[in-house]
């Protein structure tokens, strides 16, 4: 197949440090190329990929502007038109949906979202396109629509070495915004009476909670803070925990977070909320709690039964790429094969339909 595939205008392929989708994307796409298709990657031009590279901006757009998006949208759908050369097209904004609209192509559309009733009345307006949910989860949540999948992500286990001899520390990483629970992660360490080493960064939009009620706890003798991590210290952060700590106050549609800990060996503390309940396997690659103080009792009473080479033999076998690839090639080609077999129907069913017109004479 030759697929085209439209990242964002905010961040490389892959992400040097902060994006999800953008890491989901690097490894779908790679995988994608190994296994013999034809890839046109449409992101930024400091990304890195073996499929062929297309681009508007030399690097990400950041902080995030919804006019960089659309541009770089509109430049994506008609540079797919002009090839015209693209078998089927997969996209990963809601925002792209009235572009690709104009294209006389098949689209495979990933969200990435939570619902908003702005996003489920676009998808309302486009059912011929075919939506992915990342989780049931996010699905569930999800107004219905025609053709709907669920594909959980997938990561390279090779990305991420595994390491059995934990130090004595706790790990929280992702955004410090609110809805990820940060200052719930502290406090959870303290009351566990275990150090915690964080890495994430504050968004523009979430400085006044970094600045009221998180910047106080940061600096705490038990908690030790990074910054924002690139791959190879969020890894080295991931081998050395006990714990992930993942106390989240949203349903989080995936938390990429959460596999990257368990091939690493880490085992995932979560809240019971979002995706964490159909992602993480009770006891073997982590716990579901719902409040600190279970999570803490949780860190001291069970985590240290965790085989942790047992972890990530079990998150290869849920996440790793190749099964995320089988999933989204098979979604790829039925899709394509639909759409085909609208366009052009068989020669039979053509000649049923010319004999059924009514006569002129």
């Amino acid at each position: 197949m030759k697929i085209a595939i439209v990242s964002t205008p905010f961040v490389s392929v892959p992400p040097k440090k902060y994006g999800g989708t953008e890491l989901f994307l690097y490894h779908l796409s790679e995988k994608l190329v190994d296994r013999g298709h034809s890839v046109t990657l449409f992101a930024t031009g400091d990304s890195k990929t073996r499929a062929e590279l297309e681009f508007l901006y030399t690097q990400g757009r950041w902080p995030i502007n919804p006019m960089d998006e659309l541009t770089h949208l509109s430049f994506a759908i008609k540079r797919i038109r002009e090839r015209n050369d693209i078998d089927l097209v997969h996209l990963n904004s809601p925002y792209a949906l009235p572009f690709a609209d104009t294209m006389d192509l098949p689209a495979v559309v990933t969200l990435h979202h939570t619902r908003t009733p702005d996003f489920s009345l676009t998808y309302q307006q486009y059912p011929a396109f075919h939506y992915v949910s990342i989780s049931q989860s996010q699905k569930n949540q999800e107004i219905p629509l025609p053709n709907f999948s669920v594909i959980h992500h997938g990561l390279d286990p090779n990305s991420y070495p595994p390491s059995y001899s934990p130090e004595n520390y706790v790990a929280f990483l992702g955004r410090l915004a609110p809805e990820k629970g940060p200052d719930s992660a502290i406090r959870v360490a303290q009351l566990a009476g275990v150090p915690i080493q964080m890495a994430g960064a504050v968004h523009w939009i979430d400085t006044s909670f970094y600045t009221r009620q998180l910047r106080p706890l940061l600096a705490l003798p038990h908690v030790k803070w990074i910054g924002e991590a690139d791959h190879i210290r969020k890894v080295s952060l991931l081998q050395g925990a006990k714990a992930l700590l993942f106390p989240i106050r949203w349903e989080e549609p995936f938390g990429l977070v959460m596999i990257e800990a368990m091939l690493c060996g880490t085992p995932v503390i979560a809240f019971r909320r979002g995706s964490a309940p159909e992602l993480i396997d009770e006891g073997i690659t982590g716990f579901l709690v719902d409040t600190e103080e279970e999570m803490a009792e949780v860190i001291n009473t069970k985590i240290p039964s965790i085989n942790r080479e047992a972890c990530r033999t079990q998150a290869i076998r849920r996440f790793s790429t190749s099964i995320m690839v089988d999933h989204y090639e098979m979604l790829f080609q039925d899709v394509l094969k639909s759409w085909r077999e609208r366009s052009f129907p068989p020669v039979q069913d053509r000649i049923l339909e010319e004999v059924s017109l009514p006569s002129l004479i």
